[in-house]
């Protein structure tokens, strides 16, 4: 297993290595859906006010198992990378 400088442009999410899952805390939804992100996981997370995240929904046999949040900047440029060849090639033709 090959490890990365934290200092690399490649996001974590953006890496073809595994990574690790864990509780990182536990939450609790008030009566208006509402729920608080503690301060240390969005510090580990570098979450500042104003970014935007899109919640990830991963479903099984119909019924949401799995939420994730990834920040918009970071999802963009995964889909860009992803997407930008493809799209590059489609208009080539």
């Amino acid at each position: 297993m090959t490890t990365r400088p934290e200092n690399e442009s490649e996001s974590c999410c953006q890496s073809n290595e595994t990574g690790s899952c864990s509780v990182e805390s536990i939450l609790t939804i008030d009566d208006r859906g509402q729920m608080v992100l503690p301060k240390d996981v969005r510090e580990r997370a570098e979450i500042k006010p104003g970014d935007k995240l899109a919640l990830l929904c991963l479903r099984k046999g119909g019924k949401v198992c799995c939420l994730s949040l990834i920040k918009v900047d970071v999802l963009e440029g995964m889909v860009k990378s992803r997407l930008g060849p493809v799209m590059n090639e489609a208009f080539q033709e």
